[in-house]
């Protein structure tokens, strides 16, 4: 394998990688401003989906370039939407 072939094998498997981060990291979002508009309408709200999804992503980041994200509780979900209504 010539050192071009490498290099784009290369470049291909990182662009891989952080293809599939972006659409764990769009679910976790989703999960996330699910939890928020439920608590926003003070109906009953998880953060379950939202850690299986940060699992997910850190999980994947182990193997690759991509950030992990933190757990979140509810009590930031909570504090979040208290700044963010002021």
């Amino acid at each position: 394998m010539s050192v071009h072939e490498a290099i784009t094998a290369h470049t291909r498997k990182m662009h891989s990688h952080l293809e599939v981060f972006q659409a764990l990291d769009a679910e976790r979002e989703q999960a996330i401003e699910k939890a928020v508009q439920a608590c926003k309408a003070g109906q009953t709200f998880s953060v379950e989906e939202i850690n299986r999804a940060t699992a997910r992503i850190n999980e994947h980041a182990n193997h690759g370039i991509s950030p992990v994200r933190p757990f979140v509780t509810e009590q930031m979900l909570l504090d979040y939407v208290k700044r963010a209504s002021l």
